[in-house]
């Protein structure tokens, strides 16, 4: 290498072109996942004040629009509303399911006893919730909601903690990543047990067969990204014509995502230093020579497969999802007539009590239990006063909820199920914030008396 290239440290960096202004600063304001909870608060106040105007009724009938393509007899036509809740959320549930096996195999939740503490206040922030959910209506109309209390609202948990920046303890904000994800799992089941419709039995094996194409497709080496799109479009096709919600397909196919590149780190190098093993052409750089050529296309198609297939589609798909189908979701959904007599609706005050009550009791109850047995382990930075704040920011179970109310219910009963979740976030956002403020400005001492130290 010439001197002239080992003295110009720019030689050693991608070049920049006038577009990089743009997309640099934006590529790092994607990173940002706060943002995310940010665009989906805003599509809610937005559908908010567009659903209580005069525009009202226009914008409701909008969703109901119906779309699809009919050739003879075949049809595949739904309103506009099912095709973003049971299609583009498909690919939410795909991501979820993508980080939640790079949790399970390269993150926090390979360690078993953390995993463990994660997954028990999960469990218990799913079945209390439920629970008093039940106990408030059962044999009411609204019994049937059952499982909208029991999810977690990632981005905007995530959100919450950025509010309170370097005051929130590093192990919460793992500890409630960890358990938000473990908790969209456990909605995800409740989604395919609870709310599917009758099963047919010939469209379901026709979808299992797809799942089993796609993983011969992966053990033979398949790598076109196209070939899977189009396999993964066939088997949401198979599983929801089967009575199963086809959101469910997003799921299996993130579960099935290998998480090792192809391209190991030592081959890897060894293609590079093949890349600069060859001198120059004589026309100019990695001109004229054809092996040239072959070296420099194969040292990216292997730098791009050295990245595991879980940490590209995670990477690609999770900025459409945070600030596209996420908000679009929630401008679909959100949207519910605002009046204070609603407010004393049993459905509403169920829905309240099951996130604001249930959900923090669930968690912090199950995870001293998991804790005392042995079976799990508590990180020392995480009090239980700051787990209890956490618990309460657990009951913010926006979207999950949303999606699960919108199953379960129709009509008056859904309006009643929005307003007892708009109610049930705010009131636990605020809750779980001022307790973890309160503990932060307190210091050690308040910690340790919160920690039972």
């Amino acid at each position: 290498m010439g001197r002239d290239q080992k003295g110009d440290p720019r030689l050693s960096r991608l070049p920049r072109e006038p577009i990089d202004r743009v997309t640099g600063p934006l590529a790092r304001f994607l990173r940002i996942e706060t943002a995310g909870g940010l665009v989906l608060l805003l599509a809610v106040a937005a559908a908010l004040a567009l659903s209580n105007s005069p525009l009202a009724a226009g914008f409701l009938a909008a969703w109901e629009t119906p779309i699809g393509v009919q050739l003879g007899p075949l049809a595949l036509v739904h309103p506009t509303r099912d095709w973003i809740n049971d299609g583009l959320m498909t690919l939410f549930f795909f991501v979820v399911s993508l980080e939640l096996k790079r949790e399970l195999v390269l993150g926090e939740l390979r360690n078993p006893r953390v995993a463990a503490l994660s997954v028990a206040a999960a469990l218990g922030g799913m079945l209390a919730p439920a629970a008093l959910y039940l106990a408030l209506q059962l044999g009411q109309p609204g019994e049937r909601g059952w499982g909208t209390v029991m999810a977690t609202d990632t981005a905007f948990v995530i959100g919450c903690l950025a509010l309170l920046g370097r005051r929130a303890p590093q192990g919460l904000r793992v500890f409630l990543l960890s358990l938000a994800v473990v908790d969209d799992l456990g909605a995800i089941l409740v989604v395919a047990i609870g709310y599917s419709g009758a099963l047919d039995w010939a469209a379901l094996a026709v979808g299992s067969v797809g799942l089993a194409v796609v993983r011969g497709m992966a053990l033979l080496g398949v790598r076109s990204v196209p070939v899977y799109v189009l396999a993964g479009v066939l088997v949401w096709l198979a599983i929801d014509a089967s009575g199963i919600h086809p959101t469910v397909t997003g799921v299996a196919l993130g579960l099935m995502t290998p998480t090792r590149g192809w391209v190991s780190d030592r081959r890897l190098r060894a293609i590079l230093g093949r890349v600069l093993a060859h001198p120059p052409g004589g026309g100019g750089p990695w001109s004229g020579d054809a092996e040239d050529r072959r070296a420099l296309r194969s040292a990216g198609k292997a730098a791009r497969e050295a990245l595991s297939p879980v940490e590209r589609f995670e990477a690609a798909l999770h900025p459409w999802v945070a600030f596209g189908v996420m908000p679009l979701f929630a401008l679909a959904n959100a949207g519910v007539p605002l009046s204070l007599d609603a407010l004393t609706d049993s459905v509403v005050l169920a829905v309240v009590a099951g996130f604001v009550l249930g959900k923090p009791i669930g968690v912090v109850a199950f995870a001293w239990l998991a804790v005392r047995s042995g079976l799990a382990a508590r990180p020392a930075e995480l009090g239980w006063g700051a787990l209890a704040g956490g618990g309460m920011l657990a009951g913010i179970g926006f979207t999950m909820a949303l999606f699960i109310a919108g199953l379960a219910f129709q009509g008056a009963l859904l309006d009643a199920a929005k307003l007892g979740i708009l109610g049930a976030s705010v009131l636990s956002a605020a809750g779980g914030l001022a307790l973890l403020a309160w503990l932060a400005r307190g210091g050690g001492d308040r910690l340790a008396v919160a920690d039972g130290r």
